[in-house]
């Protein structure tokens, strides 16, 4: 179990502190309005109300004691900056702040943001390469170069086995995962036969992957 602070909880604060206590972990949720904290302290017993941009604030709760702080109110540029700031002069472990746009993020890294997220650009570049192929079901950008995706299987792979393929050699990609439906098979043995219905997850040169996606 990790324990972790989130501040801000508009929508993507709520989901993240959400998710994190469904995982498991101790979170404590901070926000500077107090009708708010009000409404969600049934789901969030440890939910408190206070201006974070004020130091005593956060001296108070204890930063250091975190394993990650998030700073999620990328709505508000100067006190995403300054409480970014404020974090880091109180020797928080981690600090993941989040951004709306590119000068924010440049901003927060500038002032010691450990990780730096920009959501609404993230989901929109995935989106836009889900959307730009027919066959791309879904990916994650790993590097400028390389990415994670989810592609239907060839139709001439059908009734065939990964290692009669040799997919590695002959395409420069990894299946990492076979998903049919609700089921994944991840790490799938090289004797897995493909059959209707699969969608394979690769790893690989985008570029490659795109042409991949795109045979018949």
């Amino acid at each position: 179990m990790k324990s972790f602070l989130v501040i801000g909880m508009g929508s993507f604060g709520r989901h993240l502190a959400e998710k994190m206590i469904e995982l498991g972990n101790s979170v404590i949720v901070v926000d500077k309005n107090q009708s708010l904290i009000e409404e969600i302290a049934d789901k969030f017993p440890d939910s408190y109300y206070g201006d974070c941009t004020n130091p005593a604030v956060l001296s108070n709760l204890g930063v250091n004691n975190f394993d990650v702080c998030f700073v999620a109110i990328g709505e508000d540029f100067f006190s995403s900056l300054e409480i970014t700031s404020i974090l880091k002069e109180l020797g928080a472990n981690y600090v993941v702040s989040k951004a709306k746009g590119e000068r924010q993020t440049k901003f927060l890294r500038k002032l010691g943001a450990d990780e730096v997220i920009y959501p609404e650009k993230e989901i929109a570049e995935r989106l836009a390469v889900r959307f730009n192929a027919d066959n791309i079901f879904d990916n994650y950008q790993l590097t400028d170069e390389y990415s994670i995706y989810e592609i239907p299987v060839l139709p001439g792979w059908i009734n065939k086995a990964i290692e009669t393929l040799d997919v590695r050699n002959k395409y420069d990609i990894n299946i990492i995962a076979i998903k049919n439906e609700n089921n994944l098979n991840p790490n799938p043995s090289p004797k897995y036969v493909f059959k209707e219905g699969d969608h394979i997850i690769v790893i690989g040169n985008s570029e490659k992957v795109f042409t991949l996606a795109g045979k018949k």
